[in-house]
């Protein structure tokens, strides 16, 4: 039986289609889903339109639980510039709020004068 592990990249067969995803039949007997989310990363609007009932897949796992015998798959991890979509993701949010850090002292005093009472 192979060992399936996150990250791995496995073979399987699309045995249901749901409008939330596609169910894979993977090698020792494992049932996977591919949720709609990680079909393309196109927008999808249905599922069919990418994977049919008896298609072979290859796929990427994210997630296992053996308890259930269940893994999370994604076909769009295995799209070409997916790393680079992936790593876009992981840049840190800190320079476009940088101006925000430098206004925000003085948009408060500007705040303080405009409540003071008229005399």
């Amino acid at each position: 039986m192979p060992t399936i592990k996150r990250g791995s990249i496995v073979k399987g067969k699309v045995t249901g289609i749901q409008p939330y995803g596609a169910f894979v039949q993977l090698e020792g007997g494992m049932q996977g889903l591919i949720h709609i989310s990680e079909i393309s990363h196109r927008f999808v609007k249905d599922v069919s339109d990418y994977v049919n009932v008896g298609d072979d897949v290859t796929v990427k796992v994210l997630d296992v639980d053996w308890k259930m015998k269940r893994a999370s798959l994604s076909l769009k991890a295995l799209e070409p510039g997916a790393e680079k979509r992936q790593a876009r993701i992981k840049m840190p949010l800190e320079p476009g709020f940088r101006s925000l850090k430098e206004k925000l002292r003085e948009w408060i005093e500007q705040s303080k004068k405009e409540d003071l009472p008229k005399q």
